[in-house]
């Protein structure tokens, strides 16, 4: 009979994404994804700040609606200046980055107080969106689009 070992590690943290980042201070962390971009999100206490690789918000999705889908988590929970928000972003255009944010920003709130994952799932935010770009097909124009068909 062959004995099972597990194996322990020392000041691992167990179930939680959250911790101490490098300056000390508490954060949450989500991950996001949306079409083909992915958005790593950290979230800590602050003014209401929100970075996108380096650059504010505001300058990096140039679009309003970028801009207010990112948001949504935020203002559906009351929490638009509570937080300082970071995100790295890659792949994908402009819409499904901002997608994958605002996953992120949901992924990371739920982390850091599970008591509004009920409000959040509600408006349909912790679903994952897993629409994706249909292939195209051998024979046709597009995906779907056939080539026009004549009678005579």
């Amino acid at each position: 009979m062959q004995v099972l070992r597990t194996r322990t590690r020392r000041n691992s943290r167990v179930n939680s994404k959250s911790g101490l980042d490098i300056m000390g201070e508490n954060h949450s962390y989500g991950t996001g994804r949306r079409k083909s971009a992915v958005a790593r999100v950290f979230l800590k206490p602050g003014r209401g700040l929100i970075t996108v690789n380096n650059k504010p918000v505001d300058e990096f999705f140039s679009r309003e609606t970028g801009r207010m889908v990112i948001r949504q988590p935020l203002e559906l929970t009351g929490n638009l200046t509570t937080f300082d928000i970071m995100v790295n972003i890659h792949g994908g255009g402009e819409s499904g980055q901002a997608g994958a944010v605002r996953h992120g920003i949901t992924r990371a709130l739920i982390d850091y107080d599970a008591t509004l994952k009920p409000v959040l799932s509600n408006a349909g935010l912790v679903t994952r969106d897993a629409r994706e770009v249909e292939r195209k097909k051998v024979g046709l124009r597009k995906a779907r689009r056939r080539k026009q068909f004549s009678k005579r």
